[in-house]
């Protein structure tokens, strides 16, 4: 593994900092909560941390609107706080990166409060200006991608809401202002960031209208409301066709480069992995981006073998062909824009099981995993119930858009709005079963709603010594996969390629091979792998399962393998 660099090696963990661990009794997470919680992580058995936005922002897109690219939001502390917890960190050998936002600031930014100004103002040109709407562009957020400012008599683009006004990357000053502001974090000592929307900093140059025949509300309850294939094929197609040129667009890989060489200049192997699947943005596989999330293994109702089959198949044949350096995946099934591992992977009969074997997945095949904050006890999604709980803007605006326009009764339009929002993963950590699940103090009001599912053993203390709880599920695994070589370095493979129940693969690492079979169905199996010519004339000692057997060696003509079971072997 000596050849590997650290973030090859490292199993990640996303905190959401409002939602991680509270430390000043006020409801809302913060550095101080979140240094405290360190040793859970290092206890977890994980090596490094994404942190999602920590900066001064008036939150109307929880975070991700930055009014300041060089301070520590006050809610969360202050900047020395910051660097104790970063201290801490590197302190328990955790390596830490930082969401990066390039696309947009908010509206409450100084750069944008001078830019809005005037058309003479030293800031016009850092935002996108326009006399009149030049085309029925959306916000992905909230409808209309043009607003008026009455102070220029003139509109500005945001692909996100309206108070995310998007940055003209186009004007050489503000690539060097943001430059700048990452030049300040790895100064401090952060090992990497994490980039937010990438795909969004350039434009259609042409302003080409998109000809879907319908606004973003009425997309989103088309969508809701779409049964037949025919109608989720044309949802799909109107959901690419409305953004199709907002995003992609050319520009991106030139900026990579550019931040990829500032990255270069420090000690340390810093990194960056990007919001976005698209391998092109890892360049020649040294000069853009070092890593990409592997969303599309995400981008399916039920994980199943032949969906992983065809995710592997194609996603590393894609890292492969890179021309100068083999590129490296990254892999995950869930974070703060999407429902939770538990819910959105289970099947409401086997969810506790499904929720193994999807762990077990993203810990066994090649490449980085992402975990998110809450899935290592089993966090489920919680649907709000009441419009004044919402906290995520874009489902505030959904609610109201089909009540006042679409004639929506406002108990259906609360369910579909539970069920869009973000709100529903982002609900705080559950640490005991306390009042407040131990994130805050009894008497504090949350943020968020706590889920009161924290009562039913759903939390860090309880299952901390329960044996077989989720909680020690996952630090046995990543125990396992931190003392077996095969699964960090190894080469994938895939065996039994048609088998509808389970899928089966291999890791093989000089020195040393593994054997992985995830048995997604309740049936009992009898497996032969003799005629797999690794294991030829081998025998397997099983590392790891969630079923109960034995540590006796076994004959790869005769493999007994529980239903729902997760087993890795190492190759002998």
């Amino acid at each position: 593994m000596s050849k590997l660099k650290w973030w090859q090696t490292a199993v990640f963990y996303q905190i959401y900092p409002r939602s991680f661990a509270d430390g000043n009794g006020d409801g809302i997470g913060d550095f101080s909560g979140m240094t405290a919680k360190l040793d859970h992580l290092v206890n977890l058995g994980v090596d490094a941390i994404w942190l999602s936005p920590h900066f001064p922002s008036p939150n109307w897109d929880c975070g991700y609107d930055i009014s300041d690219y060089t301070d520590v939001a006050p809610e969360y502390g202050t900047l020395d706080d910051f660097k104790y917890f970063l201290k801490e960190a590197h302190k328990r050998n955790l390596r830490v990166i930082l969401d990066l936002v390039l696309n947009h600031t908010s509206d409450e930014h100084p750069w944008f409060i001078e830019s809005k100004s005037s058309r003479d103002n030293p800031k016009a040109d850092w935002y996108v200006w326009v006399d009149t709407p030049p085309n029925n562009w959306q916000s992905c957020f909230d409808g209309e991608a043009w607003t008026y400012i009455p102070e220029r008599n003139q509109y500005y683009y945001h692909y996100f809401m309206k108070q995310q006004p998007d940055l003209n990357w186009h004007n050489p000053e503000v690539k060097e202002a943001m430059w700048q502001a990452v030049r300040f974090w790895l100064d401090l000592g952060v090992d990497g960031f994490r980039l937010d929307a990438i795909g969004t900093i350039f434009e259609d140059a042409n302003l080409t209208p998109h000809n879907v025949p319908m606004n973003l509300a009425e997309l989103r309850r088309f969508s809701e409301l779409a049964e037949t294939e025919k109608d989720k094929k044309l949802k799909d197609q109107y959901w690419h066709d409305m953004f199709k040129n907002q995003w992609g667009q050319p520009g991106v890989h030139e900026l990579m480069k550019e931040l990829r060489a500032i990255l270069d200049e420090y000690e340390g192997d810093r990194m960056l992995v990007g919001e976005d699947d698209n391998i092109d943005y890892m360049g020649n596989g040294r000069d853009e981006l070092h890593l990409v999330f592997n969303f599309p293994l995400m981008r399916t109702e039920l994980i199943t073998p032949a969906h992983i089959r065809k995710n592997q198949r194609e996603r590393l044949e894609q890292l492969d062909a890179l021309r100068a350096e083999r590129g490296w995946s990254c892999n995950t099934l869930g974070n703060h824009d999407c429902s939770r591992l538990y819910t959105r992977f289970g099947n409401k009969l086997h969810d506790a099981e499904l929720a193994r074997l999807n762990a077990a997945l993203v810990l066994t095949m090649r490449g980085t995993p992402f975990l998110y904050n809450g899935e290592e006890i089993g966090m489920t999604d919680y649907m709000l119930t009441d419009i004044s709980q919402v906290k995520d803007t874009m489902g505030t605006w959904y609610y109201h858009a089909i009540v006042t326009d679409m004639g929506v009764h406002p108990e259906e339009a609360m369910v579909r709005t539970a069920e869009m929002t973000r709100d529903k993963n982002r609900t705080p950590m559950q640490w005991s079963n306390q009042p407040n699940a131990g994130f805050s103090p009894a008497d504090a009001q949350t943020w968020l709603p706590v889920n009161p599912n924290y009562k039913e053993g759903i939390n860090v203390k309880e299952q901390e010594i329960n044996p077989d709880s989720l909680l020690n599920y996952y630090k046995h695994l990543l125990k396992v996969r931190k003392a077996t070589p095969a699964l960090i370095e190894g080469e994938y493979k895939s065996i039994h390629e048609t088998a509808a129940d389970y899928i089966a693969f291999l890791r093989i690492a000089d020195g040393q091979s593994a054997l992985v079979v995830l048995n997604y169905s309740e049936n009992r199996l009898e497996l032969d792998f003799s005629d797999i010519a690794e294991l030829n004339g081998k025998t397997l000692r099983p590392l790891f399962s969630s079923a109960v057997r034995g540590n006796t060696d076994l004959n790869p003509q005769k493999v007994v393998i529980s239903p729902f079971e997760a087993f890795i072997a190492d190759i002998r």
